[in-house]
């Protein structure tokens, strides 16, 4: 299949370029469209009692959370001063009607709450009409327009248009970070500036591929604008990862005398089916974020599967067209020595240390990864208010300023909806049963503040809480909302412990039902939901990944080894980020503010990204032990071989991913720093730790076992299974005469078939080829892994995809 693709790419290079030029032109106009059509929030279950209060704030009793706060003060004139009231208000007056629904000030309201402990500052809570965005684009300068007073805006609005600004300013500033980094990379690992400039020009696609997929996703769902930072960074990455791999691919064949269209496709039936399976497998752990009900989880995870996907499809596609228009000139403009077919040196001295000691570096590495796992074991998960942003930012400092200043969570108490049970009213008429018209039915009892009393007085004698208000009443639900103030901070465990015991209550005789709502009863929410569904994502995303591996190598064993390594490696991670971010060790250096819990929600993206990396990079050594065991039958070989040949790339490749990744972790907005930071440490440890010390051990230990798959199931796997060929030699080369090794005579060798069975029909590699005497193969035992194959060494020109070079390989006898 992938040789038919490099033929098909090949053949209409020119073509594919011209279409994807003239499609690039295309979108641009509509990925930039992107920004300010992202939403905030989207953490909350739509399912959950937390957002069914919110909803029923919303429609039940005329308003929710405020679009907009604008904080006034004044050094040295009170808030009860006429001149004040005058300067304030007359600010509001001159805000245009059609963008503002209502406004709410201290003179309007007479609430204590909305002045300072100072008494020299206020506010005003402006909900805005239609489309909150572009109202509050039309009102903010007038908002500031205000005599003697000192005027900071915040809000739900505000905030989420700082968010998108920084959004953007983070973007760009991690892209005139990482690129000329990533440049001057590229040219000491190729040596070339063609060969550097390739894999950034297929990054950019990735990127623009990225800002049109999260466009189109904004017409039939939310999507969240943490999104773009996260679909960017991983579709810039990889994008240039694969294309590491596909040059590498590509170069080699065109040092070994292959034409420009053998070694496109040599590179697709190589490099390019290793990067189809990649792609597949981290879309697959990306995907598995849509079992979560929450927009944020669900937005980036279609937003991040589709960029892979696109990174895989630009890196299988316009690079090989590029690479086959450019031919050997892809190697021009050489600037350094080409550093990427060194495959010995280092590499070969730790393949060779680690195939002597496997148990030494088993026990060692796991002992690291267990050591940087532990501080999770006292994770706290919060959720994401206001001081993701910067501390510098506006609106956050109003919001810090509110909660300091005034009334403690005077923005964000605890709502508690009391549904009140009500009867008909009114005397009968008439004796008789209801339905004969001899019962007036009457309008439902009013509902008042009377009827929550009971349970409101109950709320006032819990710990901490400091009072208890009607909010608003429903006539037409029959319900009274209470607000619940508490002198603690609202991420805290000892807040949501608060609303753990008012769910507990027991509701009033004539109270129907009790709902519990706000900012800490919504966070309490996202943790039970995710906690719910993450089995789920497990489960469906380990059984895609394990048969997209089994599909891929044919053994029973590696999935699953697979599996166990990948989660040493998040453990490390999600270790490293408590300890970075929740005990706030590195808050000084990155620039953020420690708020002693880690986000619940970011963690399960961490998760799926830091899974599908890691899988990733095992494919990649996995690839290649598995070509070397198919030609060899020796484990021990194919293991040492197999890391000496990808250790250079996998790390050149995972130094790169950390450049970009480097580059967003210093975003402004503090879970895009928390996602950076988890993921550096994942490639880190993954790349050197993982892929380059335990999971060869391990492959050297386990043996012949790696490749275990039951005769039953071979069969079937012939049938589903990808197979990367052996490539190929360039040109003909005369085979070398077959000869047997003096010191082990066939017939010395134990088990051996007898040569009397020549002709015999084999499968090598999966095509059948027919040896006879002209050809001489040398048959030798069959492996006890390997019931019913033979090694055989044979005529390259008689061998279907044999070894070029006339060596060894397993061969499975038909008959």
């Amino acid at each position: 299949m992938f040789e038919s693709a490099g033929h098909f790419v090949y053949r209409g290079r020119w073509t594919l370029l011209a279409l994807t030029l003239a499609l690039t032109v295309l979108v641009v106009p509509l990925g930039l469209e992107l920004f300010g059509r992202m939403a905030d929030g989207g953490f909350e279950d739509p399912r959950a009692d937390s957002t069914t209060s919110a909803r029923w704030n919303d429609a039940w009793y005329g308003g929710h959370a405020p679009d907009v706060v604008v904080l006034y003060r004044h050094p040295t004139v009170k808030v009860r001063d006429p001149r004040y009231k005058r300067a304030v208000h007359d600010s509001l007056r001159a805000l245009p009607g059609r963008h503002v629904r209502a406004m709410v000030t201290y003179w309007t309201s007479r609430s204590k709450k909305m002045v300072s402990e100072d008494g020299h500052a206020t506010y005003a809570v402006i909900t805005l009409k239609g489309d909150e965005q572009r109202a509050y684009a039309a009102v903010a300068a007038r908002l500031r327009d205000v005599d003697n007073l000192r005027v900071s805006v915040g809000g739900a609005v505000p905030l989420l248009k700082e968010l998108n600004d920084q959004t953007a300013a983070d973007l760009a500033r991690a892209e005139a970070i990482s690129m000329p980094v990533l440049l001057v990379l590229l040219v000491v690992v190729f040596g070339s500036l063609v060969a550097a400039g390739l894999p950034l020009v297929v990054g950019l696609l990735a990127v623009l591929g990225a800002l049109v997929l999260l466009r189109l996703l904004t017409e039939v769902t939310e999507v969240s604008v943490f999104s773009l930072n996260v679909v960017t960074m991983l579709g810039l990455g990889l994008a240039i990862d694969y294309s590491l791999f596909v040059l590498k691919a590509f170069r080699e064949a065109v040092a070994d005398g292959a034409s420009t269209e053998q070694a496109v496709v040599r590179t697709m039936a190589t490099a390019g089916r290793t990067v189809a399976f990649s792609g597949l497998t981290v879309a697959t752990a990306l995907l598995g974020l849509l079992v979560f009900p929450q927009m944020f989880l669900r937005s980036i995870g279609l937003g991040a599967a589709a960029v892979v996907l696109v990174a895989m499809a630009a890196a299988l596609v316009v690079l090989p067209a590029l690479l086959g228009v450019l031919g050997p000139r892809v190697n021009a403009l050489r600037l350094t020595p080409d550093l990427g077919r060194r495959e010995g040196g280092p590499w070969h001295a730790v393949a060779s240390s680690v195939m002597r000691r496997p148990v030494a570096y088993l026990v060692a590495v796991s002992v690291v990864l267990v050591a940087l796992a532990l501080p999770f074991l006292h994770v706290r998960f919060g959720n994401v208010d206001h001081r993701v942003l910067p501390a510098g930012s506006e609106g956050r400092r109003v919001a810090e300023t509110l909660d300091r200043d005034f009334a403690r969570n005077a923005m964000a108490p605890i709502d508690v909806h009391v549904l009140v049970e009500r009867s008909f009213t009114g005397e009968s008429a008439l004796p008789g049963p209801l339905g004969q018209g001899h019962t007036p039915i009457s309008a439902v009892t009013p509902v008042g503040p009377v009827d929550a009393r009971p349970f409101a007085a109950r709320l006032k004698r819990l710990p901490h809480v400091t009072a208890v208000e009607v909010a608003g009443m429903s006539q037409a639900n029959g319900a009274v909302r209470l607000a619940v103030r508490h002198d603690l901070d609202p991420m805290s465990e000892e807040a949501r412990a608060l609303v753990r015991t008012i769910r507990a209550m027991s509701p009033e005789p004539n109270t129907r039902r009790v709902v519990v709502g706000g900012a800490t009863a919504a966070q309490l929410d996202l943790q039970d939901s995710l906690v719910a569904r993450l089995p789920w994502m497990a489960l469906v995303v380990g059984s895609v990944t394990m048969v997209l591996l089994f599909a891929a190598f044919g053994s029973l064993v590696l999935p699953v080894k697979a599996l166990l390594m990948n989660v040493l490696s998040i453990g490390a991670s999600f270790g490293v980020i408590v300890w970075a971010f929740q005990d706030g060790n590195l808050a000084s250096a990155l620039g953020f503010t420690a708020t002693g819990s880690i986000e619940a929600t970011v963690t399960v993206l961490i998760l799926a990204v830091v899974f599908g990396l890691s899988m990733d990079y095992e494919l990649f050594l996995l690839s290649r032990v598995r070509a070397e065991w198919l030609r060899t039958g020796d484990n021990t070989a194919a293991v040492a071989a197999g890391l000496q040949q990808t250790g250079g790339v996998i790390t050149s490749a995972a130094l790169l991913l950390l450049v970009v990744i480097g580059a967003f972790s210093t975003a402004g907005i503090t879970i895009v720093k928390l996602l950076g930071v988890g993921m550096f440490v994942a490639i880190v440890v993954d790349a050197t730790l993982v892929r380059g010390l335990l999971v060869p051990a391990s492959m050297r230990l386990l043996g012949g076992a790696n490749w275990w798959l039951p005769r039953s199931w071979r069969g079937f796997h012939r049938r589903v299974e990808l197979r990367e060929p052996a490539p190929p030699p360039a040109s003909p080369r005369p085979a070398p005469p077959p000869a047997l090794p003096s010191a082990r005579p066939t017939s010395a060798l134990p088990s051996a078939r007898p040569t009397s069975a020549l002709p015999a029909r084999v499968t090598v590699n999966g095509r059948p080829a027919v040896f006879g005497a002209d050809t001489d193969p040398v048959p030798l035992p069959a492996g006890p892994d390997r019931p019913g194959w033979v090694r055989i060494r044979a005529s390259p020109a008689r061998v279907v995809r044999a070894d070029p070079h006339g060596g060894w390989t397993w061969a499975e006898v038909d008959e």
